[in-house]
């Protein structure tokens, strides 16, 4: 899918600066339907190569920054990318994906057979320490900032890439868009090695793709 908003070449405004949120490529938990959580997983070797296509996609945009997650899927997903840049990697913990406690490890039929209600507590957007790990709101109070404050020190219109993952980056562009924690599920997940692009408008930050693998293109005409 992939949401779209007006940019600055379609209405004459002044381009800002952007913030593309990449989560990492394919592991082994993925292929199996683990719940990863803050598990050190390693990518596959289609994990390895999803993140060296997307890295020369994601070079065009000719990125400022590169902050990522510490955790070695993600880690090495930003290598690619800082390897056709020549930019240097930020890592920060607090990108790291969701702890869910007992959750991590099992299958997602095993979750919803041990943790039905949980499970369907945490889909109708109730808050859920699911497995007994944190909240959402937790994983955005300590994400976010870090986002914004890597966007805030860009110049100019810049780019920033952050390479984390996909329940991170859910909770941080929910926060950022200053949507309401029960809605954020609705944003939908992100696929291995796809992104999501916020923009600086009048208003603050705007969606403007969504579980993209392509460049994003100019929106003419989004209210016809």
């Amino acid at each position: 899918m992939s949401t779209t908003g007006e940019t600055g070449t379609a209405r004459n405004e002044r381009p800002g600066r952007k913030i593309v949120l990449w989560r990492h490529g394919q592991t082994a938990w993925n292929l199996e339907r683990r719940f990863q959580g803050s598990t050190d997983i390693e990518l596959t070797e289609t994990g390895v190569a999803q993140a060296r296509r997307a890295a020369r996609l994601l070079a065009s945009l000719r990125p400022a920054a590169i902050v990522a997650s510490d955790l070695k899927r993600a880690a090495a997903t930003a290598a690619e990318l800082a390897a056709v840049t020549g930019l240097p990697v930020t890592h920060d913990p607090a990108l790291r994906e969701t702890y869910a406690g007992e959750w991590q490890g099992l299958t997602h039929d095993e979750i919803v057979a041990k943790y039905g209600e949980q499970y369907a507590a945490w889909k109708r957007g109730e808050p859920v320490r699911r497995g007994g790990g944190e909240l959402e709101t937790e994983v955005a109070d300590r994400a976010a900032p870090v986002v914004a404050d890597h966007a805030g020190r860009l110049e100019g219109n810049g780019t920033l890439v952050v390479v984390s993952h996909g329940g991170t980056i859910r909770t941080t562009i929910g926060r950022l868009l200053g949507l309401d924690p029960s809605s954020w599920e609705s944003l939908g997940g992100l696929s291995n090695c796809c992104w999501s692009v916020l923009g600086e408008g009048a208003r603050g930050w705007r969606l403007l793709e969504h579980n993209a693998g392509t460049l994003p293109e100019p929106v003419l005409g989004d209210d016809d």
